[in-house]
């Protein structure tokens, strides 16, 4: 057998005593190497990540801050860790014999804050490649970066960025190979050997875990996209495979909602995502309030009663349109700018941040149905393909996942969400601030100033009431004199939904959409101002009454109760029920008979006797009824404020207002009479 070089470590068989101290002073030779090695090495790496940080990162200005950010990921937190790693490393040189120990115990001590750090870098990794994979395609860019790297760290050679970005990965993969070189050169019996063996697993789980974090990122990343996907695209991409998936799936479903198999339950997943979904709403339901809040604020700054000519001029009217003026032209502009940054898009931003998770969490649910259908294949047949046991391991790596990160990603989003809120309210007292402050000399100014606050109270509950008095005055006189309301027209081609929802429903549950809907939940529905929809319930599940149940004839769903008002049946638009089309006679009268208009002269210089072409129902004590063919007299053809839609008429002795469309000149009489429709 040849002989044993000088470097190589000795045998661990028993040897005399002389041999057996020659060979002990072999195996702290080649230990003190290894322990050499690995603070040398972590010396250079060290040295590597400043430079990196410092003198490339620094100097690549043509680069966005972005991409930055990017290739070099969370460098810093890597040298805060690794500069106190070499530190305490650096001080075990003099503890002697203890150093094996104390270098076994200090990489379980980093054990965490390795793991931590470097599975965000090595996450990061390919995004990074990437990066610099773009760069390639652009010389002129790729030769900057080139000379400047090379001006830095010149043994980086051609390679670059790659060289610089790769060199985190092998060093945390490189612990466990120089714990174990250690490991090799210390005796068995040596009181560091386990504390060495503990550090070398642990180095190695380390490593295990960052590949398994990796793999979930690489799985969410993939599955948080939002693809906006046409039919056709979405066509093409179902195949065998995809229908395959899609059935299996469907019938673990019905079979669990059966009862037929075990349906799995995870609590701790169903609490966060429980939690999930309620910031979810809260965001949601923040951002249509907002919305509101934005669109409001708009039309009050469209309101400027200052600038219309009020008749009153100077004293407390004139410091009024002075102040309003003021409010109008600075403050509230500028409240509404800072709302929009401050609130508006950091709240928009939080919304499209939830969009990533509840993908995830739809994913997790068709993974979680196909683990379940593997699981019992596997009960049965005892065995799986390599593609099912990938699939299994999907779900427990999305789970996985998701149950460590949803914590983190609830409480970022109720930190972002309340942040938002203080945000707002801060804008608001902000604004009452100056709204006061500019205030002030105007309200020094006004009569009432120096009467204290129970005086003025006083004095604005007398101002009230008898404001309120007149306008009670008011109210009678302008309803003696108000004309009928008018009916909002119908959307094109509604006169159908409309006899529909009329004889499903009847007249008393029509209401009319008074401003376009846009429905933002799901259950919310979108609805055109003017269309026609039926009442079903006055509150939703949760009692509510601003959220009305109704039908629209195809769908159901909620809508705002303020944006609805009660439908008036048009006597034209009616027809009785069960009766498909309208009568012949009446669409003989309509198409052939066209009413002549009625001519707007005073009452007492001219009276007409006209007919009434259709029926006509009165709905308040303004109007008068009418019967298809029934003689009327015109007492004005208008009403009071001269429209020319309404006419008041005389009808066997009641006189009231009734459409003009309605009326038409009497014919000539004729032997056979009016033909009148059935």
């Amino acid at each position: 057998m040849a002989d044993r070089g000088a470097d190589d470590p000795p045998s661990r068989t028993g040897s005399p005593d002389g041999e057996s101290q020659v060979s002990e002073d072999r195996w702290s030779h080649h230990q003190r190497l290894a322990i050499r090695e690995l603070i040398d090495t972590e010396v250079s790496y060290l040295h590597m990540l400043q430079l990196c940080a410092l003198g490339i990162r620094s100097r690549l200005k043509q680069l966005p801050q972005g991409d930055l950010d990017v290739l070099f990921s969370n460098i810093d937190d890597l040298i805060k860790v690794n500069s106190r790693f070499l530190q305490d490393l650096q001080e075990t040189d003099t503890r002697g014999e203890k150093q094996v120990q104390l270098i076994g115990n200090l990489f379980l001590e980093f054990q965490e804050e390795l793991e931590q750090v470097y599975k965000v870098y090595c996450a990061n990794y390919d995004q990074a490649l990437l990066l610099v994979e773009s760069y390639r395609r652009e010389p002129e860019l790729q030769r900057e970066i080139q000379g400047i790297i090379e001006a830095v760290v010149p043994q980086a050679g051609p390679s670059g960025l790659s060289f610089l970005l790769v060199i985190p990965l092998q060093r945390i993969t490189k612990y466990p190979l120089l714990l174990q070189k250690i490991l090799e050169n210390t005796l068995p019996d040596a009181s560091a050997y386990p504390v060495l063996q503990r550090a070398a697993s642990a180095l190695h789980d380390v490593n295990t875990n960052i590949n398994e974090y990796k793999r979930r990122k690489e799985l969410a990343s993939k599955y948080t996209k939002v693809e906006q996907l046409s039919l056709r695209e979405r066509l093409a991409r179902i195949n065998t495979h995809t229908l395959s998936k899609k059935t299996a799936r469907l019938s673990q479903l019905l079979k669990q909602e059966a009862g037929l198999v075990f349906r799995t339950e995870d609590k701790e997943f169903d609490a966060l995502e429980e939690k999930f979904q309620g910031v979810s709403l809260c965001v949601t339901e923040l951002r249509n309030n907002v919305a509101t809040y934005m669109d409001n604020l708009e039309a009050f700054l469209h309101f400027r009663p200052q600038e219309s000519d009020l008749d009153m001029p100077g004293g407390p009217v004139g410091q009024y349109c002075n102040l309003a003026r003021d409010l109008q032209l600075q403050a509230f502009p500028v409240f509404k700018q800072r709302l929009e940054g401050l609130v508006w898009q950091p709240l928009c931003s939080l919304a499209k941040a939830l969009a990533g998770p509840r993908n995830l969490i739809k994913k997790r649910l068709d993974k979680l149905l196909d683990f379940e259908h593997l699981e019992e294949k596997l009960l049965e047949a005892g065995n799986v393909t390599y593609e099912e046991e990938e699939a299994r391991h999907t779900y427990q790596a999305l789970n996985s996942l998701l149950v460590a990160e949803l914590p983190q990603f609830n409480q970022l989003a109720m930190q972002w969400l309340g942040q938002i809120l203080c945000t707002f309210v801060a804008l608001q007292r902000d604004l009452a601030e100056q709204v006061l402050q500019r205030a002030e000399g105007s309200l020094a100014q006004l009569p009432h100033h120096h009467l204290s606050e129970p005086a003025f109270r006083k004095l604005v509950e007398d101002a009230l009431g008898q404001a309120g008095h007149q306008l009670q005055s008011f109210q009678k006189n302008f309803e003696k004199v108000l004309p009928p309301p008018t009916v909002q027209p119908l959307l094109p081609g509604a006169e159908h939904q409309l006899q529909a929802l009329l004889s499903r429903y009847g007249p008393g549950k029509l209401y009319q959409v008074t401003s376009s809907i846009s429905g933002a939940g799901t259950l919310d529905l979108t609805l055109l101002r003017g269309q026609i929809v039926a009442l079903l319930q006055n509150k939703d599940t949760k009692g509510n009454s601003s959220r009305w149940l109704v039908d629209t004839g195809g769908h159901r769903g909620y809508v705002p109760a303020g944006k609805l008002e009660p439908y008036h049946i048009v006597p034209s638009e009616e027809k009785p029920r069960g009766q498909a089309a309208p009568l012949k006679d009446s669409q003989h009268l309509t198409a052939e008979s066209t009413p002549a208009p009625v001519p707007s002269v005073p009452a007492e210089t001219q009276v007409f006797q006209v007919v009434a072409v259709y029926p006509f129902v009165a709905r308040s004590s303004h109007e008068v009824s009418l019967q298809a063919g029934q003689p009327v007299t015109v007492l004005e053809a208008q009403d009071k404020k001269g429209n020319p839609e309404w006419s008041l008429v005389e009808v066997d002795g009641q006189s009231g207002y009734v459409p003009s469309s309605f009326l038409a000149r009497a014919p000539s009489p004729a032997p056979w009479g009016w033909s009148l429709p059935s």
